[in-house]
């Protein structure tokens, strides 16, 4: 009996068709990034005091609240003087390298606001190059740059 099954096991591994297909990393790496939303990271750029957050819209506002705050406060510090009173919001597009290093990328302002604060905008690039040491933005592990609007509301009387 078992010789008689032995024929028919290896005829019917014989008859089974195993194919493989052999795919090259390029094709893999193609599929990945593809696949990959490169608008999104997957750990916001932090300070210290906001690295143990782990949720991440609350790692974001804990970045962009530390951010706003060292800017108000820088901005508080230089005592402007204005001959209207000014409401008005300005738009900050900062740009966190993979390095860590802010930079400001762009600002748009109102000409009110830069004909009552002249000095507005090197204000706003000395408060950002004030800002504590900020680790990056990370896409799967990697250091990545990021770009926030960030808005600035300027009231002055």
């Amino acid at each position: 009996m078992k010789k008689a099954l032995l024929p028919v096991l290896f005829l019917s591994l014989i008859s089974c068709n195993f194919e493989t297909k052999k795919i090259s990393s390029e094709e893999v790496l193609e599929q990945e990034t593809r696949a990959l939303n490169w608008k999104e990271v997957d750990e916001y750029p932090a300070f210290e005091e906001c690295q143990n957050q782990t949720e991440l819209q609350a790692a974001k506002h804990c970045f962009e609240t530390k951010v706003a705050s060292e800017i108000y406060s820088f901005l508080a510090a230089q005592q402007p003087v204005v001959t209207e009173s000014i409401n008005d919001t300005l738009f900050i597009y900062l740009e966190i390298t993979k390095e860590g290093r802010p930079q400001i990328d762009s600002i748009k302002v109102d000409t009110t606001v830069t004909n009552q604060l002249p000095h507005i905008k090197d204000w706003l690039k000395q408060s950002i190059d004030s800002l504590p040491k900020i680790y990056p933005a990370s896409k799967r592990g990697i250091p990545v740059s990021t770009v926030f609007k960030m808005p600035v509301v300027v009231k002055a009387e």
